[in-house]
Formats: C-alpha cells, sequence, structure tokens
C-alpha cells in the first residue's frame, strides 16, 4: 500500500501561497486526490538529516513510499498520478531555486542513499545519475483538464521567498482560468477578480460563502429587471459574474472545491438565464402572453434549453465539452450567446434606448448559437483523448 511521506523541515518559515501554508496545502491535495491512504507521515528535522530519515522510512515499508519536500507547491494532478504506481520514478520541475522534486521509492532503494544527504533534490539528483530511478516525462501524465478545458503540463515548484510566492500566486491564478471562455471572463473581470480572489483567500472566506452571495445576487435582479429597473438589474447582474469566477478560483486556488459547491455553481449557471430573459421581457412592457416581447422571451429560452442540450449531447459524444475539442471551437466560445455576451449585446442597446431591439438581437444571436453548435456536434470526430 502507498504510504505518503514529507519532510516538513523545510516548511519551517516557507511562505504561504493564497493563505495556506505549505504542508497544509499538501495534505489537503493528497486528502483529494489519494483518500485511501490516509494522513501522510510527517518527519522533521529533530529526527536527522533528510537523507537518514528517509532511509529508516523506506527500510520500514512494505511498499513504495510517495516523497514530498514539505516546501513544494504541487500539482494536485500530479501527487494523484505518482500516488497509484509502484515503480521508482522522480518528477522534477522548475529551475534554480524554484527547482522541486516529488519521487516515488520502493524500499529496496534505502541502502542506494546518502544518510547525510540534506534534501529531497540532492537524494534524486543522485538516484538519476546511478540509473536507480528514472525522471517523469512531461507527456507521461494525462495534461487535458475537464473541468478548465484545456492541457497544462504537470507542475511543481519549491517557494524560497516572498518574491517567488508573488510570482507563483500570479501563475497560479492565471492557470485556473478556462481554455475556452467568453471575452468578458478572459479580460474584463481579470482586474476585478484578481484583487478580489486575494482578499477572500488572505481572510479565508468559504468559495461556498461567496457562491451564497452570487446566488442572493442573481436572483435579486430578476424582480429588478421585470419592473424596468435595468440599471440595479445590470448592478447586480455584473456583480453575480464577477463572484461567479471568484468562487471557483478561491475553489482551485484552496483546495476547497467540493460536491455541494459545484452543484450550486453549476445549478445556478443553468439555471438563471431563463429567468433573466424572461424579466426582461416584462421590463421592456411584456404582459401578457400574446405580446410580442413575451413572445421573444419564449423563443429565447427555447434556443437557450435546446443548445444546453447540443452540448450536452456532445460531451457524452466527444468526452469533453465541444468547445475543448478544436482550436476553431475554444475561439468561438468567446463570442457564443452565453450569459455574459448576451448581458453585453442587451446592455448597449439599453444604452442606445433601443431595448426591444436588444432582446430581439439576444434571440437571434441565441439561435444562431444553436445552430453552430448543432453543426459542431454533428461535424466534429471524436478523438481519444483521456482526461485528467
Amino acid at each position: 500500500m502507498m504510504i505518503v511521506w514529507i519532510d516538513t523541515a523545510p516548511a519551517v518559515g516557507a511562505p504561504a501561497l493564497f493563505g495556506l501554508p505549505p504542508v497544509t496545502r499538501l495534505r489537503r491535495s493528497i486528502a483529494k486526490v489519494l483518500p485511501t491512504v490516509g494522513e501522510p507521515i510527517l518527519s522533521d528535522a529533530s529526527q536527522g538529516p533528510l537523507g537518514q530519515r528517509l532511509i529508516l522510512a523506506l527500510k520500514a515499508a512494505k511498499g513504495p513510499l510517495l516523497v514530498i519536500d514539505g516546501a513544494t507547491v504541487i500539482d494536485s494532478r500530479l501527487i494523484g498520478f505518482l500516488g497509484k504506481g509502484d515503480t521508482p520514478v522522480a518528477a522534477f520541475h522548475g529551475e534554480g531555486r524554484e527547482r522541486a522534486v516529488i519521487a516515488r521509492l520502493t524500499p529496496e532503494m534505502a541502502d542506494s542513499i546518502d544518510p547525510a544527504a540534506s534534501d529531497l533534490l540532492t537524494v534524486c539528483d543522485a538516484l538519476v545519475r546511478d540509473g536507480r530511478i528514472e525522471p517523469l516525462a512531461n507527456d507521461a501524465m494525462p495534461g487535458f483538464m475537464a473541468n478548465l478545458r484545456r492541457s497544462i503540463d504537470f507542475w511543481l515548484f519549491t517557494v524560497s521567498d516572498d518574491e517567488t510566492r508573488k510570482r507563483l500566486e500570479r501563475w497560479m491564478f492565471w492557470s485556473n482560468y478556462k481554455g475556452s471562455t467568453d471575452l468578458l471572463t478572459r479580460w474584463v473581470f481579470p482586474p476585478i477578480v484578481w484583487p478580489l480572489t486575494q482578499l477572500a483567500t488572505r481572510w479565508h472566506i468559504h468559495p461556498n460563502l461567496i457562491t451564497f452571495v452570487s446566488i442572493i445576487f442573481t436572483f435579486a435582479a430578476v424582480p429588478l429587471f421585470a419592473k424596468g429597473m435595468f440599471f440595479w438589474g445590470f448592478v447586480l447582474a455584473f456583480g453575480m459574474c464577477i463572484l461567479d469566477s471568484v468562487d471557483g478560483k478561491v475553489a482551485r486556488l484552496t483546495l476547497t472545491d467540493s460536491p455541494i459547491g459545484n452543484i450550486l455553481d453549476h445549478g445556478l449557471d443553468i439555471i438563471h438565464p431563463p429567468l433573466w430573459y424572461g424579466a426582461w421581457a416584462f421590463g421592456l412592457g411584456g404582459l401578457a402572453f400574446g405580446d410580442p416581447m413575451i413572445q421573444l422571451a419564449i423563443w429565447l429560452i427555447g434556443f437557450y434549453v435546446a443548445d444546453r442540450i447540443v452540448l450536452g449531447i456532445a460531451k457524452a459524444r466527444f468526452k469533453r465539452g465541444l468547445h475543448a475539442m478544436t482550436e476553431l471551437d475554444g475561439k468561438v466560445r468567446a463570442i457564443i450567446a452565453r450569459r455574459n455576451i448576451n448581458l453585453v449585446i442587451f446592455g448597449v442597446a439599453l444604452l442606445l434606448g433601443k431595448g426591444e431591439i436588444g432582446l430581439i438581437a439576444v434571440t437571434a444571436w441565441q439561435g444562431l448559437t444553436l445552430l453552430w453548435h448543432t453543426i459542431r456536434t454533428i461535424m466534429v470526430k471524436p478523438l481519444p483523448l483521456k482526461a485528467a
């Protein structure tokens, strides 16, 4: 059975990323991706040099040992990948002071380790030189991440100072953006989402609380739209859009994502657009079933529901979202009729005093989006791709 062993000595005084001390982050990662291995063994310098402690741990183990430097920030996917094998391997990444390693060692390797070795990098570099262990190739582990609709090679870094922490936090923030998303989420919202994410992690605000506030904003906007109070409705709507980005970032960056959080977040994304679209029609004067604005809203909601069904069919067919299939589909995702883009179209029309035309434009764009997704779902060929 796999055992996880963490050298906590390097973590003493190491900077915390997004409010999480290094060892706490590692333990959360392990609990998520290797739930059956139990609590990791924590070893510190009071028990002797790293080499000596590691030798004793290997000799006591009855199977492979996943060995981690406590000051290392590690891609959770890599921990899960290495935690499910049984042959010796070491994954290296980074340069200079940021260079880091995680290794899967076996008991028979104990005699090849220098008892005086002071750190895991020294041990693993020596094992590679002696041919006792193989470095993990970048393409050995599936890089595609279904939830982010993109591929990223595995990563790990040693965080040695505050400057490195700041640079790595920024890199991790941008790495958690989806590979295909709308223009607002990618280019307009980040200057607001970034400081809010920093604030939330510094104050240890749980992402589910952010999602809850987002839900309040979402449903509070409906009566405002329906009463024609579009300015305040849009204030709440765009507030919801911002928080919808913040909660996901906080969850992934602090490893606090949960099934209930995912249900609330994704469920809200699916349910609320039809409510907003219907409220827009009421706010524009549509009061009866036969009114043109109400008829438009019915068509718009119908196109929206059908589009969601088509995208669901595409995901079942391709084993990943349609927008992650080709570069073209990823680029088109930036402008298709989804909540943020529809908000912009309708909002611009309202500013021009042409709200009715705005609703017509949104409906037409949603219909064209449905047609495009239907054609692409039929045309694109499934690929033998694996998700990490």
